[in-house]
């Protein structure tokens, strides 16, 4: 994955390079009658939706290795950078955004079978308390951050998104979305409670105790909340999008379509 820093770098330069692209296409067609290309117009940038979805990497990358309080020292950096992006876009003249929170990293199975962690940090829906109530803290400075920006930048659009909120509903009950496995991955290898292995991840194939295996998908992955262990199934964002469409996880409310 590219870092924020790196992708804001490659946006800018998207940017420049379509202004370029733009301003010789209307010199063209002011020669001609007919245009080679036809391009968004040059305030396409101006009226976008900027969403940002970042920070669960450098949430989880050394978690199992230094623990939830030591990772929890860096989280305050990681959503500043988020906010100086926010702001680096507003000054070429980015106007509206969607910030998303992290999900309940503790109910995925990839995690819940790599990270350490004792059955009494178990809640009743199998997901891991220590590990969620650190993403709990990133999320509520994420929040309070989002707030301080949209008091700087007035006439800006920042809308902070509560994926998280969405996502634990799906893992604690997923019978109550018409699905039947939340912290179980429906392609993996391994079976049992998470089906998931961290040496043969979805798709792939190796050697294992002196025999070739392979990770394949299950039959029915419109019954599963988690696809590979870490991301979701089709089913399960087709929930989550249509929870974010209707605004009502955002703050400010936020619908993105009306009926």
């Amino acid at each position: 994955p590219f870092s924020l820093a790196i992708q804001l770098n490659q946006m800018k330069e998207l940017r420049d390079r379509a202004h370029q692209l733009g301003r010789q296409q209307m010199v063209w067609q002011k020669r001609s009658k007919h245009s080679p290309c036809q391009l968004p117009p040059l305030d396409i940038f101006g009226h976008a939706l900027y969403t940002i979805d970042i920070g669960q990497n450098d949430f989880t990358s050394n978690l199992g290795s230094l623990g939830v309080e030591t990772v929890k020292q860096s989280l305050p950096s990681v959503v500043n950078q988020i906010s100086w992006t926010i702001q680096d876009l507003y000054n070429i003249g980015a106007r509206n955004f969607m910030v998303f929170n992290m999900a309940p990293i503790g109910c995925y199975p990839a995690f819940l079978t790599e990270l350490p962690h004792s059955s009494n940090d178990l809640d009743e829906f199998g997901c891991m308390t220590t590990y969620n109530s650190g993403v709990v803290y990133y999320n509520e400075l994420l929040n309070n951050s989002m707030a301080e920006v949209r008091k700087k930048l007035h006439d800006a659009s920042i809308v902070y998104v509560d994926k998280h909120t969405v996502t634990l509903e799906l893992f604690r009950h997923p019978d109550a979305h018409g699905l039947e496995y939340g912290t179980k991955a429906c392609c993996g290898y391994g079976g049992g409670a998470y089906n998931f292995n961290q040496n043969v991840y979805c798709g792939n194939s190796k050697t294992v105790n002196g025999q070739t295996v392979t990770a394949t998908a299950c039959g029915d992955p419109q019954n599963y909340v988690s696809w590979d262990g870490i991301h979701a199934t089709e089913a399960a964002n087709k929930i989550i999008a249509s929870a974010v469409i209707s605004g009502s996880y955002s703050y400010p409310p936020s619908k993105l379509c009306s009926p």
